[in-house]
């Protein structure tokens, strides 16, 4: 395993999300972005979410965090480790891959493409960062939705949506 020094001079070790408990998140920035990303109305964030058995897990988060610190992904992702407050099915964690603006189509539909480049070839959600925000989880609460091995975003009508 390979180590690099910190500032302050201790070993730093990359951390596997099936043994992390310290942490709930594990985080990877694109280069030139800082995180946590800050929602503002210029920037509407959201997400592919990838749910992925426990022993998966860990080359899953290195195949996600070496292509968004390589800059073919969107602006950063994280995933959730063992000591994370996870409600949903225990023997799983989400893998989530950020996008700039869940308004620009075309991004979301690259970062999907990308992700099917990469070997990632699961049923995917998609989901706003303000439907987290506001508490939204679970099925009906995802923008879009990809199904297995495709690269066709199909829209969907989240619940917490408006009636248009």
């Amino acid at each position: 395993m390979r180590t690099r020094a910190t500032r302050t001079g201790h070993a730093d070790r990359p951390s596997a999300p099936s043994t992390t408990t310290s942490t709930p998140w594990l985080w990877a920035a694109a280069p030139h972005t800082v995180f946590p990303l800050q929602e503002t109305p210029a920037t509407p964030h959201g997400k592919w979410l990838w749910f992925l058995p426990v022993r998966a897990l860990d080359a899953g988060w290195r195949l996600v965090k070496q292509a968004v610190q390589d800059g073919k992904l969107g602006p950063g992702a994280k995933v959730a480790t063992l000591g994370s407050n996870f409600d949903g099915d225990p023997t799983r964690r989400p893998v989530i891959i950020y996008t700039a603006d869940f308004t620009d189509e075309a991004d979301v539909h690259r970062v999907l493409v990308a992700l099917r480049a990469l070997g990632v070839n699961d049923a995917l959600a998609y989901k706003t960062d303000e439907a987290t925000e506001l508490g939204e989880y679970g099925d009906r609460t995802s923008l879009y939705t990809s199904p297995v091995r495709s690269t066709k975003v199909v829209r969907r009508t989240p619940r917490y949506a408006a009636p248009t």
